[in-house]
């Protein structure tokens, strides 16, 4: 409270923001994680690039140049989640969740936009035979930005929720793969399909969204991005003392 009884937003607000940035730094913090993020881009520039310059000219459109840089970074985007949700649970005293899912958001749209940026690259500086190479530019952009934070969303997500890293991060890959396989090997369950992170990546991709495929990526940001960290959340976290080669990675 301030002098006059008002509530100090302001100093509120300045911690919550450094508190992010804190988070934010923490995610590249170390040369491991910074090495992470450098093949994280390199494999989605690397994608724009060898469609682009290799592909059939008729394949050399937007969408298949997101697709293909997108999904190939969304994979490992996970494994800074389960990084940061791993350093929740190390730490010492008071931990605060929303701060880090914030700052981990937002590194996932940083990737997400770097995808954009190289794709919209690699599609100018090639030659396409397609009709409309740039067909639904805008909605494919916001897609790949979308695909990441709830690809991180998981990631921290099942980072709180299983205990060794390299397990939740294998489970970031197989739980939502196999769950879209299982349910579309069954005919009854074909429907529930919709409901996964795959299933919303294809669409969102692809350019194509009605009203009814926004609402199931709502759907799926609600189950696997809030829902997961919610349950999360809801475990209590084991501290410990933060030892220096307890951060090294």
């Amino acid at each position: 409270m301030s002098e006059s009884g008002i509530p100090n937003t302001l100093g509120t607000s300045t911690g919550l923001n450094e508190t992010i940035l804190q988070a934010l730094r923490r995610s590249v913090g170390t040369r491991s994680r910074r090495f992470l993020l450098a093949v994280t881009l390199l494999l989605g520039l690397l994608a724009a690039a060898g469609l682009a310059l290799a592909g059939p000219p008729d394949d050399r459109t937007f969408a298949k140049l997101s697709e293909a840089a997108q999904s190939l970074m969304s994979v490992i985007v996970p494994a800074f989640g389960v990084l940061l949700a791993r350093d929740l649970k190390r730490a010492t005293g008071t931990t605060r969740l929303a701060p880090t899912l914030l700052a981990a958001t937002l590194l996932a749209a940083a990737v997400g936009l770097f995808g954009f940026l190289v794709c919209a690259t690699a599609l100018t500086v090639t030659t396409s035979t397609a009709p409309d190479p740039w067909r639904h530019v805008e909605t494919i952009a916001v897609g790949g930005v979308l695909i990441q934070v709830v690809a991180q969303l998981v990631g921290t997500g099942l980072g709180l929720l299983i205990r060794r890293p390299a397990v939740a991060y294998i489970a970031t890959i197989v739980l939502p793969l196999g769950l879209w396989f299982l349910l579309g090997a069954i005919d009854v369950l074909k429907p529930v399909q919709a409901l996964t992170p795959y299933a919303t990546v294809r669409h969102l991709l692809s350019g194509e969204m009605s009203a009814l495929n926004w609402v199931q990526w709502l759907a799926v940001l609600l189950i696997w991005g809030v829902g997961l960290n919610a349950l999360g959340a809801a475990r209590p976290f084991r501290t410990a003392q933060t030892t220096p080669s307890a951060m090294a990675s």
